[in-house]
């Protein structure tokens, strides 16, 4: 089995080599590609993972190149993690949306936005040439934003499925709180990619006991503080949102925590730096602990997971994945992306039923995908009109003052990234 990473340059990358090495046997892979195309940075990391390997006593071979085409040549899977524009672009992404009041993040707002803009042309290009090499591989999508990426993936007939670490980071913390093994814990996962809920925590399963109220009631504080929410607010949805609705349930007052801090990307960038030091040193074969701060906790066992399902070779019955929504949401269309469980095997994902969603959800839910609609038509065709209507649909902006000069600064900012402009 031969997998390929683009993006394997990544910081991100010894934790998804530390998964890939721990559980071998659930994807026996005989061949690691690392694609990217910062060398420096590539054989950094790509010497880090063949210790990581070596340690832990893995057969197989890691190969880095930032050859592209030579990387994915004949690989079985292609998992997608590129940041394009790198670090710089999201403090971009992060800083100037202030300006008009609005929240600065790099996947939710103008940001988000900015980020889709710059990504979309550049996987599309990626999952052209991998299916020019092998169109029977599977393509899975971490890149942010996943759901319009992902959209895109599919729209344009690739075999794709967009995966995200914030359903399985759930999964581990509830299981610790429950005192069972992470994969007697089944939730109730419903919404978009980063804008979504938690409206049940079932143990064994689909149709296992709910034990949400009993979580909400016995580590309802230390919930809301993990999300930055107010206690008194989850006990009234009775569901934990992920922490992304933060940026929806509490914008202004985000907005001016993000205006008085340093920026996220800024804290990254420095982390970044410490990490690939760290990885130089020829002594170090393991993932170092200041990885865990980075953000992607449990990417590697979520990508494990779904790259042995969609390859046949094991994975769980039932999976949080981004995938077509075919009428599982019965208000969205049929062709949106939506994140929900899914049944997952070679033949791709099959989104389990879900019950129906409150208002005050499915609202939520609906505007957002308008927006993702927009975004990706001004992502694969351009233009300036096409860029505002996308800020104005969002919920977040909405208003055609802040849309217009949000419209000309995400141009402004992201020129070199765009070819229309």
């Amino acid at each position: 089995m031969k997998l390929a990473v683009v993006g394997g340059g990544s910081t991100y990358t010894p934790e998804l080599i530390d998964g890939f090495a721990r559980l071998r046997d659930v994807l026996p892979i005989e061949e690691l590609v690392l694609v990217d195309p910062a060398a420096d940075r590539l054989e950094l990391v790509g010497g880090l993972a063949r210790r990581i390997f070596a340690k832990q006593g893995h057969p197989g071979r890691i190969v880095t190149t930032s050859d592209l085409d030579a990387g994915v040549a004949d690989a079985d899977a292609v998992l997608l993690q590129l940041r394009v524009g790198g670090q710089a672009a999201r403090q971009q992404d992060e800083t100037w949306p202030l300006d008009c009041g609005c929240v600065g993040q790099e996947t939710t707002g103008a940001g988000g936005l900015a980020k889709a803009l710059r990504t979309v042309p550049v996987v599309l290009d990626i999952a052209e040439r991998v299916r020019r090499s092998n169109p029977n591989a599977w393509i899975i999508d971490f890149t942010n934003p996943v759901g319009i990426v992902t959209r895109a993936l599919l729209q344009a007939g690739h075999k794709a499925v967009g995966l995200c670490n914030v359903a399985i980071g759930f999964q581990r913390r509830f299981a610790a709180s429950l005192g069972v093994e992470p994969g007697q814990v089944f939730l109730d996962h419903v919404g978009l990619n980063h804008l979504t809920w938690e409206r049940g925590v079932r143990i064994g399963g689909p149709d296992g006991e709910d034990v949400l109220p009993k979580l909400l009631a016995e580590t309802g504080d230390e919930i809301a503080d993990n999300l930055s929410l107010p206690r008194p607010l989850l006990d009234r949805l009775g569901v934990v949102p992920s922490y992304y609705l933060r940026y929806f349930y509490a914008h202004d007052e985000v907005v001016q925590e993000l205006a008085t801090k340093p920026s996220r990307a800024a804290e990254v960038a420095k982390m970044e730096r410490e990490l690939l030091e760290m990885y130089g040193d020829p002594t170090l074969d393991e993932k170092p602990e200041l990885l865990a701060k980075r953000g992607g906790a449990f990417y590697s066992e979520a990508a494990v997971d779904l790259a042995a399902s969609l390859l046949g070779s094991g994975g769980s019955p039932y999976q949080v994945v981004n995938t077509y929504n075919r009428g599982t949401l019965p208000f969205l269309p049929d062709d949106a992306v939506i994140e929900v469980q899914a049944t997952v095997d070679g033949s791709g994902a099959t989104p389990l039923a879900v019950p129906a969603l409150d208002p005050l959800y499915s609202g939520l839910i609906a505007n957002v995908t308008a927006y993702e609609d927009l975004a990706l038509e001004a992502a694969l065709r351009g233009g300036r009109d096409r860029v505002f209507k996308a800020l104005l649909a969002h919920p977040l902006i909405g208003q055609y003052a802040y849309a217009e000069q949000l419209t000309d600064q995400l141009i402004a900012h992201n020129r070199e990234h765009l070819a229309w402009a």
